[in-house]
Protein backbone atom coordinates (compact mmCIF):
# COMPACT_ATOMS: atom_id res chain seq x y z
CA UNK A 1 0.00 0.00 0.00
CA UNK A 2 1.15 3.39 -1.08
CA UNK A 3 1.86 5.84 1.93
CA UNK A 4 0.46 9.57 1.49
CA UNK A 5 1.11 12.08 3.00
CA UNK A 6 -0.38 15.51 3.77
CA UNK A 7 1.52 18.90 4.79
CA UNK A 8 -2.20 19.08 7.34
CA UNK A 9 -2.41 15.90 8.42
CA UNK A 10 0.92 14.56 10.52
CA UNK A 11 1.79 11.09 10.26
CA UNK A 12 4.44 10.50 12.53
CA UNK A 13 4.65 8.32 15.40
CA UNK A 14 3.94 9.94 18.86
CA UNK A 15 7.46 9.54 20.63
CA UNK A 16 6.41 9.48 24.45
CA UNK A 17 6.79 6.58 26.78
CA UNK A 18 3.15 7.72 28.71
CA UNK A 19 0.51 7.89 25.64
CA UNK A 20 -0.51 11.20 25.25
CA UNK A 21 -2.84 13.56 22.93
CA UNK A 22 -0.91 16.27 21.13
CA UNK A 23 -2.32 19.25 19.07
CA UNK A 24 -1.10 19.59 15.74
CA UNK A 25 -2.79 22.60 13.85
CA UNK A 26 -6.17 21.91 13.21
CA UNK A 27 -5.98 18.09 14.24
CA UNK A 28 -5.34 15.78 17.44
CA UNK A 29 -2.72 13.22 17.50
CA UNK A 30 -2.91 10.20 19.55
CA UNK A 31 -1.36 6.52 19.68
CA UNK A 32 -3.10 4.13 17.41
CA UNK A 33 -5.42 2.05 19.92
CA UNK A 34 -5.38 -2.06 20.34
CA UNK A 35 -8.73 -3.86 20.56
CA UNK A 36 -6.94 -7.19 22.95
CA UNK A 37 -10.59 -9.44 22.22
CA UNK A 38 -11.95 -10.26 18.53
CA UNK A 39 -14.12 -13.00 17.28
CA UNK A 40 -14.43 -11.13 13.78
CA UNK A 41 -16.74 -13.60 12.86
CA UNK A 42 -19.25 -12.44 14.66
CA UNK A 43 -19.52 -8.96 13.18
CA UNK A 44 -22.30 -10.95 11.00
CA UNK A 45 -24.57 -10.99 13.39
CA UNK A 46 -25.17 -7.44 14.38
CA UNK A 47 -28.68 -6.47 14.59
CA UNK A 48 -29.75 -9.59 14.71
CA UNK A 49 -30.34 -11.40 17.68
CA UNK A 50 -32.13 -8.54 19.54
CA UNK A 51 -35.72 -9.51 19.32
CA UNK A 52 -37.00 -11.44 21.65
CA UNK A 53 -38.83 -13.08 18.65
CA UNK A 54 -34.84 -14.78 18.09
CA UNK A 55 -35.25 -15.93 21.44
CA UNK A 56 -31.61 -14.96 22.37
CA UNK A 57 -32.85 -13.84 25.99
CA UNK A 58 -29.68 -14.89 27.47
CA UNK A 59 -26.39 -14.95 26.70
CA UNK A 60 -26.52 -18.89 26.77
CA UNK A 61 -29.51 -18.62 23.99
CA UNK A 62 -27.60 -15.87 21.73
CA UNK A 63 -25.02 -18.74 21.85
CA UNK A 64 -27.07 -21.13 20.02
CA UNK A 65 -27.15 -18.48 17.45
CA UNK A 66 -23.73 -17.86 17.19
CA UNK A 67 -22.75 -21.72 16.69
CA UNK A 68 -25.51 -21.66 14.20
CA UNK A 69 -24.07 -19.14 12.05
CA UNK A 70 -20.33 -21.00 13.03
CA UNK A 71 -21.66 -24.04 11.54
CA UNK A 72 -22.32 -22.34 8.17
CA UNK A 73 -19.33 -20.20 7.35
CA UNK A 74 -16.88 -20.73 4.33
CA UNK A 75 -13.18 -19.53 4.28
CA UNK A 76 -14.52 -17.36 1.83
CA UNK A 77 -16.93 -16.35 4.30
CA UNK A 78 -15.08 -16.09 7.00
CA UNK A 79 -12.50 -13.26 5.35
CA UNK A 80 -14.95 -11.22 3.81
CA UNK A 81 -16.75 -10.57 7.67
CA UNK A 82 -13.01 -10.54 8.87
CA UNK A 83 -11.90 -8.30 6.30
CA UNK A 84 -14.90 -5.66 6.92
CA UNK A 85 -15.44 -6.01 10.66
CA UNK A 86 -11.37 -4.94 10.84
CA UNK A 87 -11.83 -2.47 8.41
CA UNK A 88 -14.16 -0.76 10.72
CA UNK A 89 -12.35 -0.86 13.42
CA UNK A 90 -9.19 1.07 11.39
CA UNK A 91 -12.12 3.45 10.92
CA UNK A 92 -12.06 3.76 14.89
CA UNK A 93 -9.05 3.65 15.21
CA UNK A 94 -7.99 0.34 16.37
CA UNK A 95 -4.71 -0.50 14.82
CA UNK A 96 -4.00 -3.98 16.11
CA UNK A 97 -6.15 -6.91 17.11
CA UNK A 98 -6.24 -10.05 19.33
CA UNK A 99 -8.42 -12.09 17.29
CA UNK A 100 -9.41 -14.68 19.88
CA UNK A 101 -9.52 -17.11 17.16
CA UNK A 102 -11.52 -21.11 17.73
CA UNK A 103 -13.10 -21.76 14.35
CA UNK A 104 -10.91 -23.97 13.46
CA UNK A 105 -12.21 -26.96 10.99
CA UNK A 106 -14.48 -27.47 7.98
CA UNK A 107 -18.19 -27.27 8.14
CA UNK A 108 -18.18 -31.35 8.79
CA UNK A 109 -16.00 -30.55 11.76
CA UNK A 110 -12.92 -32.59 10.09
CA UNK A 111 -9.43 -30.42 10.27
CA UNK A 112 -8.69 -28.97 6.66
CA UNK A 113 -5.52 -30.62 4.92
CA UNK A 114 -3.68 -27.54 6.30
CA UNK A 115 -5.02 -27.06 9.59
CA UNK A 116 -4.58 -23.94 10.25
CA UNK A 117 -6.75 -22.61 6.93
CA UNK A 118 -8.67 -20.41 9.31
CA UNK A 119 -6.05 -18.95 11.30
CA UNK A 120 -4.59 -17.88 7.27
CA UNK A 121 -8.06 -16.44 6.74
CA UNK A 122 -8.09 -14.11 10.00
CA UNK A 123 -4.68 -13.47 8.79
CA UNK A 124 -4.97 -12.49 5.34
CA UNK A 125 -8.20 -10.64 6.61
CA UNK A 126 -6.23 -8.26 8.80
CA UNK A 127 -3.51 -7.84 6.05
CA UNK A 128 -6.28 -6.99 3.63
CA UNK A 129 -7.10 -4.18 6.18
CA UNK A 130 -3.61 -2.97 6.93
CA UNK A 131 -3.86 -3.52 10.76
CA UNK A 132 -1.56 -5.80 13.37
CA UNK A 133 -3.13 -8.67 13.94
CA UNK A 134 -1.78 -11.30 17.00
CA UNK A 135 -4.16 -14.80 16.18
CA UNK A 136 -4.84 -16.31 19.54
CA UNK A 137 -5.04 -19.53 18.38
CA UNK A 138 -7.50 -20.85 21.06
CA UNK A 139 -8.07 -24.64 22.63
CA UNK A 140 -11.28 -25.57 22.74
CA UNK A 141 -12.08 -29.88 23.84
CA UNK A 142 -16.10 -30.02 24.96
CA UNK A 143 -18.60 -28.27 25.28
CA UNK A 144 -18.83 -28.20 29.16
CA UNK A 145 -18.19 -30.34 32.15
CA UNK A 146 -20.52 -33.72 30.97
CA UNK A 147 -21.90 -31.87 27.85
CA UNK A 148 -21.71 -33.27 24.54
CA UNK A 149 -20.51 -31.17 21.75
CA UNK A 150 -23.53 -29.05 19.81
CA UNK A 151 -24.30 -28.14 16.08
CA UNK A 152 -21.91 -25.66 14.73
CA UNK A 153 -19.23 -26.40 17.62
CA UNK A 154 -17.56 -29.65 16.90
CA UNK A 155 -16.11 -26.79 14.30
CA UNK A 156 -14.11 -25.39 17.13
CA UNK A 157 -13.03 -28.95 18.99
CA UNK A 158 -9.36 -30.34 18.83
CA UNK A 159 -9.23 -34.30 20.53
CA UNK A 160 -5.61 -33.66 21.24
CA UNK A 161 -3.56 -30.65 23.03
CA UNK A 162 -0.59 -30.83 21.21
CA UNK A 163 -2.28 -30.65 17.53
CA UNK A 164 -3.05 -27.01 19.23
CA UNK A 165 0.47 -26.63 20.25
CA UNK A 166 1.19 -27.82 16.75
CA UNK A 167 -0.57 -25.42 14.95
CA UNK A 168 0.84 -22.29 16.97
CA UNK A 169 4.48 -23.66 16.09
CA UNK A 170 3.04 -23.56 12.61
CA UNK A 171 2.05 -20.25 12.48
CA UNK A 172 4.63 -19.17 14.32
CA UNK A 173 7.08 -20.62 12.07
CA UNK A 174 5.38 -18.97 8.84
CA UNK A 175 5.20 -15.46 10.59
CA UNK A 176 8.16 -15.21 11.96
CA UNK A 177 9.86 -11.45 11.51
CA UNK A 178 6.72 -10.36 10.11
CA UNK A 179 6.12 -6.89 12.02
CA UNK A 180 2.55 -6.83 11.76
CA UNK A 181 1.32 -10.16 12.70
CA UNK A 182 2.16 -12.03 16.27
CA UNK A 183 0.91 -15.71 17.55
CA UNK A 184 -0.30 -16.14 20.74
CA UNK A 185 -2.25 -18.85 23.07
CA UNK A 186 -5.39 -19.37 24.41
CA UNK A 187 -7.71 -22.05 26.52
CA UNK A 188 -11.15 -21.09 25.63
CA UNK A 189 -12.27 -21.04 29.41
CA UNK A 190 -12.57 -24.02 32.51
CA UNK A 191 -15.40 -25.08 31.15
CA UNK A 192 -14.20 -25.70 27.20
CA UNK A 193 -11.04 -27.34 28.08
CA UNK A 194 -10.37 -29.37 31.19
CA UNK A 195 -7.42 -28.26 33.95
CA UNK A 196 -4.78 -30.49 33.10
CA UNK A 197 -4.46 -29.27 29.12
CA UNK A 198 -5.09 -25.55 30.59
CA UNK A 199 -1.69 -26.44 32.57
CA UNK A 200 -0.15 -27.67 29.52
CA UNK A 201 -0.87 -24.74 28.00
CA UNK A 202 -0.32 -22.79 29.77
CA UNK A 203 3.19 -23.87 30.40
CA UNK A 204 4.00 -23.67 27.06
CA UNK A 205 2.80 -19.44 26.54
CA UNK A 206 4.81 -19.32 29.54
CA UNK A 207 8.01 -21.34 27.79
CA UNK A 208 7.99 -19.30 25.13
CA UNK A 209 7.31 -15.73 26.92
CA UNK A 210 4.20 -15.66 24.74
CA UNK A 211 0.35 -14.29 25.88
CA UNK A 212 -1.79 -16.43 27.17
CA UNK A 213 -5.53 -15.49 27.25
CA UNK A 214 -8.62 -17.03 28.64
CA UNK A 215 -12.69 -16.09 28.71
CA UNK A 216 -12.95 -16.03 33.00
CA UNK A 217 -15.82 -15.72 34.73
CA UNK A 218 -17.84 -13.87 32.27
CA UNK A 219 -21.37 -15.58 33.55
CA UNK A 220 -22.49 -17.18 36.83
CA UNK A 221 -23.54 -20.28 35.51
CA UNK A 222 -19.87 -20.94 34.30
CA UNK A 223 -18.95 -20.11 37.79
CA UNK A 224 -21.72 -23.10 38.77
CA UNK A 225 -20.66 -25.45 36.45
CA UNK A 226 -16.89 -25.24 37.62
CA UNK A 227 -17.92 -25.51 41.07
CA UNK A 228 -19.27 -28.79 40.36
CA UNK A 229 -16.43 -29.80 38.91
CA UNK A 230 -13.57 -28.63 40.41
CA UNK A 231 -14.93 -27.41 43.86
CA UNK A 232 -14.37 -23.77 43.11
CA UNK A 233 -14.72 -21.19 41.19
CA UNK A 234 -12.13 -19.98 37.82
CA UNK A 235 -9.92 -17.89 38.93
CA UNK A 236 -9.63 -19.17 41.75
CA UNK A 237 -8.98 -22.40 40.60
CA UNK A 238 -6.32 -21.04 37.81
CA UNK A 239 -4.78 -19.14 40.90
CA UNK A 240 -3.90 -22.28 42.68
CA UNK A 241 -2.62 -24.26 39.74
CA UNK A 242 -0.46 -21.21 38.82
CA UNK A 243 -1.73 -20.36 35.82
CA UNK A 244 -1.82 -16.37 36.80
CA UNK A 245 0.78 -14.17 36.10
CA UNK A 246 2.31 -11.22 34.26
CA UNK A 247 1.28 -12.98 30.61
CA UNK A 248 -2.29 -14.03 31.71
CA UNK A 249 -5.12 -11.84 29.80
CA UNK A 250 -8.37 -12.50 31.88
CA UNK A 251 -10.91 -11.66 29.36
CA UNK A 252 -14.35 -10.11 30.97
CA UNK A 253 -13.40 -11.28 35.00
CA UNK A 254 -16.98 -10.21 35.67
CA UNK A 255 -18.07 -12.34 38.46
CA UNK A 256 -14.91 -12.75 40.85
CA UNK A 257 -14.24 -12.83 44.71
CA UNK A 258 -12.20 -10.30 46.78
CA UNK A 259 -9.42 -13.22 46.62
CA UNK A 260 -9.64 -13.88 43.02
CA UNK A 261 -9.46 -9.98 42.69
CA UNK A 262 -5.86 -10.07 44.85
CA UNK A 263 -4.94 -13.12 42.96
CA UNK A 264 -5.19 -11.27 39.16
CA UNK A 265 -3.78 -8.08 41.02
CA UNK A 266 -0.62 -9.94 43.12
CA UNK A 267 0.30 -11.35 39.14
CA UNK A 268 0.01 -8.23 37.41
CA UNK A 269 -2.66 -9.91 35.33
CA UNK A 270 -4.65 -7.98 32.03
CA UNK A 271 -8.29 -7.63 32.44
CA UNK A 272 -9.85 -7.42 29.10
CA UNK A 273 -13.03 -5.60 29.54
CA UNK A 274 -15.42 -6.17 26.57
CA UNK A 275 -18.20 -3.41 27.24
CA UNK A 276 -20.44 -2.88 24.53
CA UNK A 277 -20.10 -7.08 24.22
CA UNK A 278 -20.95 -7.38 27.99
CA UNK A 279 -23.68 -5.08 27.92
CA UNK A 280 -25.52 -6.55 24.89
CA UNK A 281 -25.10 -10.25 26.71
CA UNK A 282 -26.31 -8.94 30.26
CA UNK A 283 -22.93 -10.17 31.62
CA UNK A 284 -22.79 -7.96 34.39
CA UNK A 285 -19.99 -5.34 35.71
CA UNK A 286 -16.70 -6.44 37.20
CA UNK A 287 -15.64 -4.62 40.25
CA UNK A 288 -12.89 -2.45 38.25
CA UNK A 289 -11.96 -0.52 40.83
CA UNK A 290 -10.59 -3.19 43.22
CA UNK A 291 -8.82 -5.07 40.43
CA UNK A 292 -7.12 -1.89 39.33
CA UNK A 293 -6.34 -0.94 43.32
CA UNK A 294 -5.18 -4.81 43.41
CA UNK A 295 -2.90 -4.53 40.68
CA UNK A 296 -4.61 -5.45 37.21
CA UNK A 297 -3.74 -4.08 34.05
CA UNK A 298 -6.50 -3.06 32.29
CA UNK A 299 -7.64 -3.27 28.50
CA UNK A 300 -9.90 -3.55 25.87
CA UNK A 301 -11.96 -5.63 23.79
CA UNK A 302 -14.60 -4.95 20.66
CA UNK A 303 -15.43 -9.28 21.41
CA UNK A 304 -18.78 -9.83 19.81
CA UNK A 305 -18.81 -6.36 17.51
CA UNK A 306 -22.70 -5.75 18.96
CA UNK A 307 -20.70 -2.28 18.28
CA UNK A 308 -16.99 -0.93 16.79
CA UNK A 309 -16.80 2.58 18.22
CA UNK A 310 -13.97 1.71 20.22
CA UNK A 311 -14.21 5.53 21.99
CA UNK A 312 -17.30 3.86 23.75
CA UNK A 313 -15.31 0.91 24.29
CA UNK A 314 -13.08 2.53 26.45
CA UNK A 315 -14.74 5.26 28.66
CA UNK A 316 -17.77 2.71 29.06
CA UNK A 317 -15.59 1.01 31.77
CA UNK A 318 -15.84 4.00 33.69
CA UNK A 319 -19.58 5.44 32.76
CA UNK A 320 -21.25 2.03 33.11
CA UNK A 321 -20.18 1.76 36.59
CA UNK A 322 -21.40 5.44 37.32
CA UNK A 323 -24.35 4.30 36.89
CA UNK A 324 -24.05 1.61 39.56
CA UNK A 325 -22.19 3.58 42.09
CA UNK A 326 -24.49 7.26 41.66
CA UNK A 327 -21.31 8.84 41.68
CA UNK A 328 -18.20 10.23 39.23
CA UNK A 329 -15.03 9.28 39.16
CA UNK A 330 -15.33 5.53 40.03
CA UNK A 331 -12.12 3.53 38.53
CA UNK A 332 -10.21 5.26 36.19
CA UNK A 333 -9.70 9.06 34.77
CA UNK A 334 -9.05 9.56 31.10
CA UNK A 335 -5.05 9.39 31.34
CA UNK A 336 -5.14 5.87 32.90
CA UNK A 337 -7.86 4.91 29.99
CA UNK A 338 -5.30 6.07 27.42
CA UNK A 339 -3.40 3.82 28.67
CA UNK A 340 -5.19 0.91 28.80
CA UNK A 341 -7.02 1.84 25.35
CA UNK A 342 -2.63 2.10 24.04
CA UNK A 343 0.36 0.87 25.49
CA UNK A 344 -1.64 -1.53 27.77
CA UNK A 345 -3.34 -3.11 25.15
CA UNK A 346 -0.55 -3.55 23.07
CA UNK A 347 1.74 -5.33 25.50
CA UNK A 348 -1.47 -7.74 25.93
CA UNK A 349 -0.87 -9.04 22.86
CA UNK A 350 2.38 -9.05 22.17
CA UNK A 351 3.15 -5.75 21.01
CA UNK A 352 4.82 -3.77 23.41
CA UNK A 353 7.37 -2.52 20.69
CA UNK A 354 5.35 -1.34 18.56
CA UNK A 355 2.70 1.17 20.39
CA UNK A 356 4.55 3.84 19.05
CA UNK A 357 4.66 2.97 15.83
CA UNK A 358 0.73 3.47 14.87
CA UNK A 359 -0.76 6.72 14.97
CA UNK A 360 -4.42 8.23 15.04
CA UNK A 361 -5.26 11.78 13.69
CA UNK A 362 -8.82 13.22 14.82
CA UNK A 363 -10.46 16.43 13.04
CA UNK A 364 -10.36 19.03 16.16
CA UNK A 365 -12.83 20.87 14.52
CA UNK A 366 -15.28 17.55 14.86
CA UNK A 367 -18.44 18.78 16.63
CA UNK A 368 -17.66 16.18 19.70
CA UNK A 369 -13.47 17.88 20.25
CA UNK A 370 -14.69 21.53 19.09
CA UNK A 371 -13.71 23.78 22.03
CA UNK A 372 -11.57 21.18 23.50
CA UNK A 373 -9.21 22.43 26.37
CA UNK A 374 -5.60 21.81 25.45
CA UNK A 375 -4.43 21.12 29.03
CA UNK A 376 -7.25 18.56 29.31
CA UNK A 377 -6.89 16.96 25.68
CA UNK A 378 -7.08 12.85 26.57
CA UNK A 379 -9.96 13.84 28.63
CA UNK A 380 -12.14 15.51 25.53
CA UNK A 381 -10.93 12.37 23.02
CA UNK A 382 -12.01 9.80 25.80
CA UNK A 383 -15.01 11.25 27.02
CA UNK A 384 -16.07 12.95 23.79
CA UNK A 385 -14.88 11.33 20.70
CA UNK A 386 -16.27 9.44 18.52
CA UNK A 387 -15.26 7.54 15.39
CA UNK A 388 -17.02 10.03 13.30
CA UNK A 389 -13.59 12.39 14.47
CA UNK A 390 -11.10 10.42 13.03
CA UNK A 391 -9.39 11.47 10.14
CA UNK A 392 -6.32 9.54 9.45
CA UNK A 393 -4.70 6.47 10.28
CA UNK A 394 -1.47 4.94 9.95
CA UNK A 395 -0.20 1.47 11.07
CA UNK A 396 3.71 1.15 10.50
CA UNK A 397 4.27 3.88 8.34
CA UNK A 398 1.21 2.84 5.86
CA UNK A 399 -1.88 4.88 5.96
CA UNK A 400 -5.07 3.09 5.81
CA UNK A 401 -7.32 5.81 7.01
CA UNK A 402 -7.79 9.10 4.82
CA UNK A 403 -9.99 11.84 5.05
CA UNK A 404 -12.05 9.65 7.29
CA UNK A 405 -12.61 6.82 5.16
CA UNK A 406 -10.67 3.49 4.66
CA UNK A 407 -8.52 3.37 1.64
CA UNK A 408 -9.66 -0.06 0.80
CA UNK A 409 -13.54 0.39 2.17
CA UNK A 410 -15.28 0.28 -1.07
CA UNK A 411 -13.19 -3.63 -1.32
CA UNK A 412 -14.02 -4.50 2.29
CA UNK A 413 -17.67 -3.61 1.66
CA UNK A 414 -18.91 -5.63 -1.67
CA UNK A 415 -17.05 -8.34 -0.20
CA UNK A 416 -18.94 -8.41 3.20
CA UNK A 417 -22.44 -7.92 1.34
CA UNK A 418 -21.94 -10.28 -1.08
CA UNK A 419 -21.62 -12.55 1.98
CA UNK A 420 -24.46 -11.07 3.73
CA UNK A 421 -26.85 -11.46 0.98
CA UNK A 422 -25.67 -15.40 0.76
CA UNK A 423 -28.38 -16.73 2.54
CA UNK A 424 -26.07 -17.19 4.71
CA UNK A 425 -27.91 -15.36 7.78
CA UNK A 426 -31.27 -17.21 7.32
CA UNK A 427 -31.27 -18.80 10.63
CA UNK A 428 -30.75 -15.41 12.65
CA UNK A 429 -34.22 -13.84 11.32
Amino acid sequence: MKRQTSANTPAGPVNSSTPAVRREGAHLVMPGMATVHSHAFQRALRGRTQRRSTQAATFWSWRGLMFALAERLSPDDLFNIARFAFVELALSGVTAVGEFHYLHHDQGGQPYADRVTLAETMIQAAQAAGIRITLIRAAYMRAGYQQEVVAGQDRFCDEDVDDVLADVETLAGRYAGDPLVRIALAAHSIRAVPLEHTLTLAAYARARQMPFHMHVAEQRRELAECEHEYGTTPVALLARHGILDERFVGIHATHLSADEIAALGQARAYIGLCRTTERDLGDGTPDLPTLLTAGGRLCFGVDSYAGSDAFEEVRAAELDLRVQAEARHVAAEAPALLTAATRTGYDAIGFADAWQDDVVTLRATDPALAGADDTLLADAVIFGATLRAVERVTVAGQVIVEHGQHVRYAEALAGFTQTMHSGLLAHAG
